[in-house]
């Protein structure tokens, strides 16, 4: 996850930064099985995000938001952390709402 908030850290706010956040997901999660549950969960979390606002005008506050919270979520996993902590960080992307 450093190498995805890395990337991440760089990027602007917008929907494109998202849906391509979310194919790095795809990738990651298909190349190492250990992570494939918290990225499926982290990558349906983006695109619940990318379809809300998918077409449809985006408030820069909105975006900003949203970015942000994704940003300190992603910094905040333990890839390496024992049963507890990765199942702790689990539960925590799975209540995380972007916009909301």
């Amino acid at each position: 996850m450093n190498d995805l908030h890395t990337w991440l850290s760089q990027q602007h706010h917008g929907l494109r930064t998202f849906q391509t956040f979310q194919q790095m997901l795809e990738t990651l999660g298909r190349d190492d099985p250990a992570q494939r549950g918290l990225c499926r969960l982290l990558s349906g979390i983006v695109g619940s995000y990318v379809e809300a606002f998918d077409e449809a005008p985006l408030p820069v506050e909105v975006a900003d938001g949203a970015y942000r919270r994704l940003l300190t979520l992603v910094e905040s996993l333990d890839l390496h952390g024992d049963a507890a902590r990765r199942l702790a960080d689990i539960n925590r992307v799975a209540t995380c709402e972007l916009w909301r």
